[in-house]
């Protein structure tokens, strides 16, 4: 179910961090266009009801493009870091190439093909998958934690907000493909 409004504003209300104006329909375009990705209906709920602001929070109205070019790259990024520095390689990818700048353009081409991750507040992120109650990552590097199951109980469990549904964050977090594998 997607996030409601009501509860998107109500979670926006409680967060300890200033909530400008929300995202227009033109600005999802405009960052779909610029950054080739589409927000999942909950991500894009809580940024119409209103755009969290400050330190670690992703600035989608006035950020510089660079900074939020680089924060979309982190995830598969830092999987890279580990593939080249740390000789991280998952079965599935096949045989590890003996040398590193071939392991690294198999593991390009692997992770081309996941789930691209969305920043949501400094390093959780969550997928850029057309599906509502998606898990919310913490990430660093191959250290892949599911921070919530889904975007309420991801913002619950990280601002510590009260809450009276006894099932928020009760159901086993959706699988994302590769990103759940690391988790």
């Amino acid at each position: 179910m997607t996030l409601s409004a009501a509860y998107a504003r109500e979670l926006l209300a409680a967060l300890p961090a200033q909530v400008a104006d929300p995202l227009t329909a033109a600005e999802f375009a405009g960052l779909a266009s610029r950054f080739g990705f589409v927000f999942n209906p909950d991500h894009r709920a809580l940024l119409t009801a209103g755009l969290p602001v400050g330190e670690r929070w992703p600035d989608w109205r006035d950020g510089d493009p660079d900074q939020l070019r680089d924060l979309l790259a982190a995830p598969v990024d830092g999987v890279l870091f580990d593939v080249q520095e740390n000789g991280f390689w998952l079965p599935a990818w096949g045989d590890r190439p003996s040398r590193t700048a071939f392991a690294l353009a198999v593991a390009r081409r692997m992770l081309a093909q996941v789930p691209r991750l969305v920043p949501v507040y400094g390093h959780r992120y969550a997928p850029a998958l057309p599906e509502t109650d998606l898990p919310v990552f913490s990430v660093m590097q191959t250290d892949v934690i599911v921070y919530g199951d889904t975007l309420p109980a991801y913002l619950h469990h990280e601002f510590d907000l009260p809450h009276t549904d006894p099932a928020l964050g009760s159901a086993p977090a959706k699988q994302i493909p590769f990103w759940s594998d690391l988790t």
